[in-house]
């Protein structure tokens, strides 16, 4: 799974829009791409969920260079160390769409919210602990895997959270919103050499792919 319950659209479950005392404070904001929704320093005092489009998440190097820890789509959660605590940020947020569409929901709104309803509550906790999970993993990944490691690792938890099984050609079918671009920025490396990777993991039968679809031929491919 990456940085998402699997199967679980986040949004239908955290967004005040959905709970009858909160709807009529609740509104949406609009993003062209290349719009920040935050910059590392800011006032971290809300949390944000994805309506529509497509959100970067990362932070600079003091050489300026840019590390992309998620790239988040339609029903996914952002900002949420403001939940814990964290007053300034640490990371920057920023659209990848012309057409996104954002839910900023108020850390005191979220915490009557939690307050109120211990479901929710549980949810929320179950989601931060989850996403400190998948960090650690990812650095790990980033730290110390080579390229073609990072690639084949990362088609996995494609398949995990995207993909599904087609009997009738054995094959694990992946369906994703990133694009090559998106891929190579979260495992670390250049498109040129990501198009390198796969093409040889193609020529070698282990995957089949295009913009939109791969198709893993094998799992845990070397």
């Amino acid at each position: 799974m990456v940085w998402v319950f699997q199967d679980t659209n986040l949004f239908k479950i955290f967004c005040p829009h959905k709970f009858k005392e909160y709807k009529k404070d609740h509104d949406f904001d609009a993003y062209r791409k290349s719009d920040y929704i935050y910059f590392e320093e800011d006032s971290a005092n809300k949390i944000y969920l994805i309506d529509k489009g497509k959100v970067k998440i990362g932070y600079y190097l003091d050489d300026g260079q840019e590390v992309i820890k998620a790239i988040l789509t339609k029903g996914e959660i952002f900002g949420e160390k403001a939940i814990l605590g964290e007053e300034r940020r640490s990371e920057f947020a920023q659209s990848l769409d012309n057409n996104t569409s954002i839910c900023p929901v108020p850390v005191a709104k979220l915490h009557d919210m939690m307050r109120d309803n211990k479901k929710f509550s549980l949810k929320i906790y179950k989601l931060l602990g989850f996403r400190m999970k998948k960090l650690e993993r990812r650095l790990e990944i980033l730290l110390f895997k080579d390229t073609k490691t990072r690639v084949v690792e990362f088609l996995d938890e494609l398949n995990d959270e995207y993909g599904y099984y087609c009997p009738d050609t054995g094959d694990h079918i992946i369906k994703h919103p990133y694009t090559q671009k998106d891929i190579a920025s979260l495992i670390g490396t250049s498109r040129p050499t990501l198009n390198i990777i796969m093409n040889d993991l193609k020529e070698t039968g282990n995957i089949m792919f295009d913009r939109k679809e791969i198709r893993l031929k094998k799992l845990n491919v070397s």
